[in-house]
């Protein structure tokens, strides 16, 4: 292809500094999709002067979303990497998508970062995606910062959010940064640790303003005295001497102020908020002062749990003076330069044409070149040092994988990613392309650890499973314009099985004359259900009616008609077979006669036994809200489930329900889950046994297995 590489193009020539973990910031950003993620980061770049202009996720133009899927769809479907300085700290921004369907980028952005900044749309307020993105920072015991966007919205209502946000999540939200409206408009912004007002032109500058009267304070919903006393409240509790220093009412000083928010985040029990405009960048250079003293370091955050080489459990501090461990948080499978992996250095330098050991898999790792990246915009760096995130590009190293000094050899904990749930059959649209789409395949499950490709051991077929159909559809997209490959998805086919219900004793002979040496088998075999899969053969024959040399013909002729059945031609299961008579030719009879004979009494024999079909069944485990259970029964009851069992789950307010299913009736059940749960939902499936198929469906099974045969 012309025009090179588009992730690597755009090579900024002006050098980067140097950067340890005391002036290194590094931020996810997360959120409900559509809650303003990637405009909030366009916003930090272009205040911070890093971009001359103001890109839009609507216009394509962002420097987080590139990708042409990402382009198309108006959404970012994986995490992306923005590098920049400011005021001598360098601030590495992980832009993650909201979807569900692609909650991989989240769970990378959040394990590499040291804070979670979570956006809640002033105008929809606190959804799923919220939740579920305070839940995985609560996890990963990260510190958390809530920044309430599109305030500038005319259906907007900040205080309404800030209530919900306590309501949801406790007394450790703490508002920093707030509003001030008037006519539902906002014509000011309070910064309550600099106890000063600042209102916005149209270019986004701030100019300082008195701060709001007791008779504005009064229109608001929440009065800005007691916003203040919250505030100060929220920081006394971080600090024994800041909490006597309140009681005696002394007011804090802004040093005080930063100092007890900064702690209060690294011990989980201050979540601040605060307030911006993406589109008008009003409050963007506040939010950046914030991140440049509020927000831990990396030096601030606890230091990292791994394994060393004797299995013991062993703590990784944040520092420069120390051997290098590192680890692979991200990998893209890019077709032109090779895989790049994104990697957060824990301690020690991290060298640019270095061999290290990779400990995950105990083996030699090369590093080439180092980048730091803006985008798509990349900046060649020869060392990184502990806390940073930089790029490698063809090295052997997957996500989750640690890279280390020989020195010291530790392995970190893999990155958990939610289980695919939904899965999709894969067929070339091309004869000819399928190695091709393999190989494909397999390199995107390396960019996306909940993308898998995996042959069904019961219907042959390929299968591709994700998160959700978005998600399948984006790698099938992914796959045709990364490595031209072209497939067609469809429903994966149930694997289904035939048996018999009752004991028969049948005859099969093959005999044909016709010139020359003839062919003759004779058998006499008994029929009976089973409980093993596999065929139960068995030989009572008694004064030679059937040479014993002709034994492993006649099982051989058996198993092979085992692979089609009577009904629907599926695989046939539970079945005993008891070789009792038959008789024999010396001149014409021959292992092949008898397998073709024993082929035709197992045709005759199913027929007579009354055969019946076989579903396989799953056993589901599915978490979910309590208010949710009672439609997910009704759900499973519709779908032929049996609940087993209910128990709490982990997560308080939550209930596990185990159940047993029909896996024909499953294909829509990631859907429907995300829909009355709305995306809190999860579940696992995994076959389980087979039952017989209720008698009203199996004419509806016969149709459809013989046309997906066609």
């Amino acid at each position: 292809m012309r025009g090179g590489n588009p992730r690597l193009q755009g090579k900024d020539e002006i050098t980067m500094k140097q950067y340890g973990a005391e002036t290194i910031k590094n931020i996810a950003i997360t959120g409900h999709a559509g809650s303003g993620k990637t405009s909030l980061a366009e916003a930090l770049l272009f205040r911070a002067g890093v971009t001359d202009r103001l890109g839009k996720t609507a216009d394509g133009n962002t420097v987080c979303d590139y990708d042409p899927e990402e382009i198309k769809r108006k959404a970012s479907l994986s995490t992306a990497l923005a590098s920049f300085e400011y005021n001598d700290i360098k601030i590495n921004l992980l832009d993650t998508p909201g979807l569900f369907d692609f909650a991989a980028g989240m769970h990378e952005g959040a394990a590499a970062a040291a804070t979670v900044m979570i956006t809640v749309s002033a105008k929809s307020g606190v959804k799923v995606g919220t939740e579920k993105a305070y839940d995985l920072a609560c996890d990963l015991g990260k510190p958390k910062m809530f920044v309430v966007t599109k305030i500038d919205d005319e259906d907007a209502n900040f205080y309404n959010v800030l209530t919900d946000l306590k309501t949801k999540f406790g007394p450790t939200v703490c508002p920093v940064v707030v509003p001030v409206i008037q006519d539902r408009k906002v014509v000011s912004f309070v910064n309550l640790i600099e106890m000063k007002a600042y209102k916005y032109d149209d270019k986004g500058n701030a100019v300082e303003t008195d701060m709001p009267t007791a008779e504005i304070s009064e229109k608001m919903e929440y009065r800005m005295d007691g916003l203040v006393a919250a505030f100060t409240e929220a920081v006394a509790e971080t600090d024994d001497e800041l909490m006597e220093k309140f009681f005696e009412g002394e007011p804090f000083t802004q040093k005080e102020l930063v100092h007890g928010i900064h702690k209060g985040m690294n011990e989980g029990v201050i979540t601040p908020v605060v307030c911006c405009s993406s589109t008008t960048t009003a409050g963007v250079d506040m939010l950046l002062k914030e991140i440049e003293l509020l927000l831990p370091a990396p030096v601030d955050n606890k230091p990292v749990m791994a394994t060393d080489a004797a299995g013991e459990l062993v703590e990784i501090p944040y520092e420069d003076n120390a051997p290098l461990s590192a680890f692979v948080f991200k990998t893209v499978a890019d077709p032109f330069v090779g895989k790049m992996s994104y990697i957060k250095i824990v301690s020690g330098t991290l060298k640019a044409n270095t061999e290290y050991i990779n400990t995950t898999v105990d083996a030699p790792e090369k590093i080439g070149k180092l980048y730091t990246l803006m985008g798509k915009k990349q900046t060649e760096v020869s060392e990184a040092h502990a806390g940073d995130i930089v790029v490698a590009v063809k090295i052997n190293a997957g996500t989750s994988d640690t890279i280390c000094e020989a020195s010291r050899k530790v392995i970190f904990p893999e990155i958990e990613f939610p289980k695919p749930c939904f899965r999709m059959a894969v067929t070339a649209k091309a004869q000819g392309d399928e190695s091709k789409i393999s190989a494909g395949i397999q390199r995107l499950t390396e960019e996306d650890k909940t993308l898998t490709y995996s042959l069904d051991d019961f219907t042959k077929e390929q299968i591709i499973a994700g998160l959700g159909e978005q998600h399948i559809e984006v790698a099938a997209a992914k796959l045709k314009a990364k490595f031209g490959a072209d497939i067609n998805l469809k429903e994966p086919k149930i694997a289904y099985r035939e048996t018999i219900r009752k004991k028969v004793k049948v005859e099969g002979k093959h005999k044909k004359q016709s010139g020359g040496h003839g062919q003759y088998g004779h058998v006499w075999i008994e029929f009976e259900p089973c409980l093993s899969d596999e065929l139960v053969f068995e030989e009572k024959v008694f004064g030679g009616a059937v040479p014993k040399n002709f034994f492993p013909a006649v099982e051989k002729g058996l198993q092979d008609s085992m692979k089609k059945g009577v009904l629907a031609g599926c695989p046939v299961t539970g079945l005993k077979a008891i070789l009792v008579d038959g008789s024999y030719h010396p001149v014409d009879s021959s292992e092949m006669a008898f397998k073709t004979a024993a082929s035709i009494a197992f045709k005759e024999g199913l027929k007579q036994a009354e055969p019946t079909i076989l579903e396989p069944i799953g056993k589901l485990l599915v978490t979910a809200p309590d208010d949710n259970t009672g439609d997910i029964m009704g759900d499973l009851n519709k779908r032929r489930g049996r609940v087993i069992g209910m128990n709490p789950a982990a997560k308080k307010g939550t209930t596990t329900i185990e159940a047993e299913v029909p896996m024909r009736e499953m294909q829509s059940f990631t859907t429907q889950l995300r829909q009355i749960t709305r995306g809190r939902g999860s579940f696992s499936l995994e076959h389980l046994r087979y039952e017989q198929l209720p008698g009203n469906l199996v004419s509806e099974v016969i149709l459809s297995v013989d046309n997906s045969n066609e």
